[in-house]
């Protein structure tokens, strides 16, 4: 799996290592009120070590994630990643986040771009699905400004605080795929 993708002169992806355990948890820390409503791993981090953790496990063997941070201007401001890969049935999820005061300038849509690419090409799959909390109006709008396919609703599809939120349900297949 490729270890940084340059997206443009200002943004580019490279994998996550436990030497950015400590900046990654400063990054939710400082943003945890925008994030918890749609991500529900920020109450449960609450220090870098929570954050060391999860890098710890993605390099784990038999952990099929690849995590990258999402860099603007050579500081992370997020992350995204390989999530449920399953190379069976040759399909694989997108999940991401970004801070506030970087949204809207296109940086996550750039860097799903450059995974679907990845997803597509080197890692043969067939099949990308991301999935959006439904009324996370501005995580749904990427899927569909990238060509995904709206599926439908995963009812209760993901637990939020002792309560189950229903997810929106985008993909996109090779055939569908426009890399030019």
């Amino acid at each position: 799996m490729t270890e940084f993708i340059k997206i443009d002169n200002d943004l580019h992806l490279r994998r996550i290592n436990l030497h950015d355990a400590v900046e990654v948890f400063e990054l939710i820390d400082s943003d945890r009120d925008h994030l918890r409503t749609w991500l529900p791993f920020v109450d449960q981090t609450i220090s870098s070590r929570n954050t060391r953790l999860f890098v710890e496990q993605l390099s784990k063997p038999h952990v099929r994630e690849f995590v990258f941070n999402i860099c603007y201007q050579d500081k992370i401001t997020g992350l995204i990643g390989f999530k449920e890969i399953d190379t069976i049935n040759k399909k694989i999820e997108i999940g991401y986040w970004i801070t506030s005061p970087n949204q809207g300038k296109g940086l996550v849509s750039k860097s799903c771009s450059a995974l679907i690419a990845d997803a597509f090409m080197k890692l043969n799959m067939n099949r990308i699905q991301i999935k959006c909390g439904v009324g996370n109006t501005k995580s749904s709008n990427i899927p569909k400004r990238l060509g995904f396919t709206f599926e439908g609703i995963e009812r209760s599809g993901e637990k939020h605080n002792n309560r189950f939120i229903d997810l929106e349900v985008y993909s996109l297949l090779r055939r569908e795929w426009n890399h030019l």
